[in-house]
């Protein structure tokens, strides 16, 4: 597909897919039609899919799917690879870096093959137990949105936890709980965003304190010394690096006293105009349909080569 073409021609016509069979479904809506809006302000045709489960009709003459699809089926690989077995250009990520990206072990397995720091972990199945010692983080390694995450500061705390984690699947991650400055640096097209910094007003930034108005502070640009932006940067691009991630992400990490260190990579992070990747996006100058619209040519590049 000609990237120039698809997206300079005066009848353009995108579909934006949200919703989706996960339990990212209500996040996905609000992105979905929030980037169909600044499409639609872009003088683009858009036509919004709710899909509510995993068949997917995308209507002939689509020159780009805009994937906004949050988590399972969206995020994992499997919606790339359908896309891709039909010939149609999408937004994001290949299916197979998506898959990697999705799955927390096999980003961890990712990340330390190229030597990006990132906690100590182990994999856990039904039966075991943690033997990294208190506190530690419990996670279903393949959800999104602080889904199936539990922070553990005491040995009662960790049968419920495995037991939840369970209910995702049949493999666990177990990391260290690491003190430090949360941190998240959008990546576009292989540039680092200025920096944000996640302060929640209570607990640590699990679903609740995403998705509730007030109950999180974001400072953006985070206030860093300059050497503390450019290490953080430096090391959320070191992972996208990792992963052979092309269009855009965003990397979560922490800034510990011993430095930076990356938590988990987002490939279809949330796209309301008051998400972290349009607030640093925006920081650097990029509004949200300018935002939407280099999304949309990087994924077309990404694509045609």
């Amino acid at each position: 597909m000609n990237t120039s073409s698809s997206l300079d021609a005066p009848n353009r016509r995108f579909v934006v897919l949200k919703g989706g069979p996960g339990s990212e479904r209500e996040v996905s809506l609000r992105s979905g039609a929030s980037v169909a809006k600044a499409l639609r302000s872009a003088g683009i045709s858009v036509e919004e899919i709710d899909l509510k489960g995993t068949d997917v009709e995308i209507p002939p003459g689509t020159d780009l799917v805009f994937n906004l699809i949050h988590g399972t089926f969206g995020e994992d690989g499997v919606l790339q690879r359908l896309l891709e077995s039909r010939g149609i250009a999408y937004t994001g990520e290949g299916s197979s870096e998506s898959h990697v990206a999705f799955d927390k072990i096999l980003t961890k397995k990712a990340l330390e093959n190229f030597g990006v720091p990132t906690p100590r972990w182990e994999i856990l199945c039904e039966g075991e137990q943690p033997t990294l010692p208190l506190p530690i983080v419990i996670k279903a390694p393949r959800q999104g949105s602080s889904v199936g995450v539990h922070l553990i500061h005491s040995p009662e705390q960790v049968a419920p936890a495995l037991a939840d984690c369970l209910l995702h699947g049949g493999e666990i991650l177990v990391e260290e709980l690491v003190s430090g400055r949360e941190l998240t640096v959008g990546i576009l097209g292989g540039q680092a965003l200025p920096v944000v910094e996640i302060r929640p007003r209570e607990g640590f930034y699990d679903y609740t304190n995403k998705y509730t108005k007030g109950a999180t502070e974001y400072l953006v640009p985070a206030p860093l010394t300059s050497a503390e932006t450019e290490a953080v940067q430096r090391v959320a691009l070191a992972a996208n690096r990792a992963l052979g991630l092309k269009v855009y992400c965003r990397v979560d990490v922490l800034l510990t006293p011993a430095g930076p260190t990356v938590l988990e990579i987002n490939t279809i992070p949330g796209m309301t105009e008051t998400s972290l990747l349009p607030k640093a996006a925006a920081a650097s100058g990029l509004d949200f349909t300018a935002l939407c619209l280099k999304i949309a040519e990087i994924s077309f590049s990404a694509r045609a080569s």
